[in-house]
Formats: structure tokens, C-alpha cells, sequence
């Protein structure tokens, strides 16, 4: 169905079989129309990937003369260039400790504290960690069901008045998580999206998830009135910011995951590349995916092509280069959930290349 502010038609032929669409794609289609009101698809047109800023097009690099005359050393004798860490679905709960060792020693891996000597004066060079969505898990602790028939022991959930039940309620994945940043902040900036499973709106964007949460790690974040962001930022999701010069879209996951509900394919690497095609990061909002109705401005639209487009809490770790035909390239990255695959992403911040880490305890 193709449809405008003028109307709709209903589209048809064997042009579209080859093709994945989805509600909500920007497409421009020529064909003509058949006796029965439909229009016969001759050839579909995307947008394509849209203009892409240079390198250092909002902010400027940080000089490093300063570095090189205190130390002394020549250009060559200078340390490698930053990693970017990526991780997502961090899941901390408090009642399963599955993953309780990986979650540690992803902690004492990104502090420098495992491993080779030689590993960890490369760790040394991750300039920012950003935790893309589920970090926190929605386990229940206490079900809150009751026995109602003790004689043959049915059981049934307690309806409480006005849906709060407060024996429900357990803290302990956010102080787990609290504390994790904490020990994490001094040694690096973080950057926190919110995912389907935090505690932020569900509806598309979701907002950041409020500070009051991390009362330990609150600390590192700026002020109300601050121009420039702190070593704790939460953000929204998606997000979309200059990283080290380069131009980064984010996601918690909830737009990829939502197309393909109705796809018929495991493609995902593909889809965010027809999502760049399409100019669009959240095609199928508010149609299918929760999200708030905008009526004269569409934050979902890529107006800017991104360097780097992750999505997180996805099933495993892949990625892809995209080029566009005014010479746009866009990194695409499937960030896969740690409490399923124990993996983060590294990311180089001077030639974009991606590798990914497995965090795992011997047995």
C-alpha cells in the first residue's frame, strides 16, 4: 500500500517480491494503473543514504603537542589510536547470577586490571564505553502468587489495587548496576541508552533514564546548565552523537527487533542498511512500535547519513561497511546482548574498523 496526504493505492507486481518493505519505508514507485485501481510497480526508488558531515564537522580534535613535548617522544613512538567500547544487555538482576564472574571480569577488563601485560596497555586506549540498552533485567523476584486452595495447592496471581505490589519490587539490580558504573566512572566516560527492559518509557524515543537511580555514579554526571555532557551521560535512545569526530546513531534495539516481527528473515545486517536506504531508523513507529506520534517533525528521519550505526541486544556480533553513491561510507554493527553471548564491541576510532571480545571464566 503506497500512501500520502493525498490518498492510498494498493501496490502490485513481481517487482516486489524481490524487495523487503516494511510500514512506514520512504519510497518513491512508478507504474501504471490496472483496471481493477492498482498500481502495477514498474521500478521503487529509495532515498538512498542521505549527505554525510566530514570528520570534526561539531567539535574539534584535542591537540596532543602538549603530550609530545612532556613526554619527548616522536610521532611513531606515540601510543595507538582510542577504542570506543560497545556493550549492551548487561542484564543485572537480582536473582540470577549466572553471569555474575563475566559481569566482574568485564568490569576488571575495562579498568586494565586482566590479563597480559601486554593486553592491558591496549585496553588502556578505550576512551568511552557506551551501554546501549537492557541493563538492567526484569526477572521478578517474588511472583507474588499465593496459594488459594490448600487443598489441592492451585495457585494464582494476586491482583493489587491499582496494579502496585510492593513485596514485588527488588532494588538490588539497580544498586548492582549503580555500582558497577561507580567503580567504572573514574577510569572512563559512560554513556547509558535506555533499552525495552530499563526503567524508562517504553514508547519511542525513550528518554534517559533519570539520574536518581544511580546515586552512587550520579556524581560524574554534568549539571542541569552544562554546555558540554559529563563522564556519566544518559541519553536517550536511539542516540545520536560526535564521537571522537565521528558521527554516531545508536539504538537499544526495539526498532530492529520490531521489523522483524513481520520480515521473514534473519538478515539483520541488511535491514539496517535498507533503514539507511530508507532514511529512516524506526520505520515501522508508531504503526507497530510504541512510540509517540509527532506530528510536524520526525525524529526517526536520518537527515544525516552517521559514520557509525550500532544496534544493540541483538542475537550475535556481526558487521558492514554501506557506501552510498555520493561517496557516504557507514559502519553498521550488531552489538549482541552480554548475558547471552559474554561478547563486547571495540570499536577503532581512527580507521572504524571493528573486533569483538568474549568475556569468559575457564572451567
Amino acid at each position: 500500500m503506497l500512501e500520502d496526504d493525498s490518498g492510498r493505492i494498493r501496490l502490485v507486481g513481481d517487482v516486489l517480491k524481490s524487495i523487503h518493505l516494511v510500514t512506514g519505508c520512504i519510497i518513491g514507485v512508478m507504474g501504471t494503473e490496472n483496471a481493477s485501481g492498482e498500481l502495477e510497480v514498474i521500478d521503487v526508488k529509495f532515498p538512498d543514504l542521505a549527505p554525510q558531515p566530514s570528520r570534526w564537522s561539531l567539535t574539534q580534535p584535542t591537540p596532543s603537542s602538549e603530550d609530545h613535548d612532556m613526554s619527548g617522544t616522536t610521532p611513531s613512538q606515540q601510543k595507538p589510536s582510542s577504542k570506543i567500547a560497545i556493550v549492551s544487555g548487561l542484564s543485572f538482576s537480582g536473582t540470577d547470577a549466572s553471569y555474575a564472574l563475566e559481569l566482574s571480569l568485564l568490569l576488571e577488563f575495562l579498568l586494565g586490571e586482566a590479563l597480559s601485560p601486554e593486553t592491558q596497555s591496549q585496553i588502556t586506549n578505550i576512551s568511552r564505553l557506551v551501554i546501549s540498552g537492557n541493563s538492567i533485567s526484569t526477572t521478578a523476584a517474588n511472583p507474588a502468587l499465593k496459594t488459594d486452595d490448600a487443598t489441592n495447592g492451585n495457585k494464582k496471581a494476586t491482583v493489587k489495587k491499582y496494579g502496585y505490589d510492593a513485596s514485588a519490587y527488588n532494588p538490588l539490580p539497580s544498586q548492582l548496576f549503580d555500582e558497577f558504573l561507580a567503580d567504572l566512572l573514574p577510569s572512563m566516560p559512560v554513556t547509558l541508552m535506555p533499552g525495552a527492559q530499563d526503567p524508562a518509557n517504553a514508547s519511542y524515543p525513550q528518554q534517559p533514564i533519570h539520574s536518581a537511580m544511580f546515586p552512587r555514579a550520579r556524581p560524574y554526571a554534568a549539571g542541569p546548565d552544562a554546555k558540554e555532557a559529563g563522564w556519566f551521560d544518559t541519553t536517550t535512545n536511539p542516540w545520536e552523537a560526535e564521537v571522537d569526530g565521528w558521527r554516531m546513531l545508536g539504538t537499544g534495539g526495539q526498532n530492529v527487533d520490531d521489523v522483524f516481527k513481520y520480515v521473514d528473515s534473519d538478515d539483520r545486517l541488511g535491514m539496517m542498511e535498507a533503514m539507511c536506504r530508507w532514511r529512516c531508523s524506526a520505520p515501522t513507529a508508531p504503526d507497530t512500535l510504541w512510540a509517540y506520534p509527532f506530528q510536524d517533525n520526525d525524529p526517526f528521519v536520518m537527515k544525516e547519513a552517521p559514520h557509525v550505526f550500532f544496534v544493540g541486544c541483538q542475537p550475535e556480533f556481526g558487521t558492514r561497511v554501506i557506501r552510498g553513491a555520493d561517496g557516504q561510507t557507514t559502519r553498521l554493527i550488531t552489538v549482541p546482548s552480554f548475558s547471552e553471548t559474554k561478547e563486547i564491541v571495540l570499536v577503532d576510532t581512527e580507521t572504524l574498523e571493528v573486533s569483538k571480545v568474549k568475556i569468559s571464566a575457564a572451567s
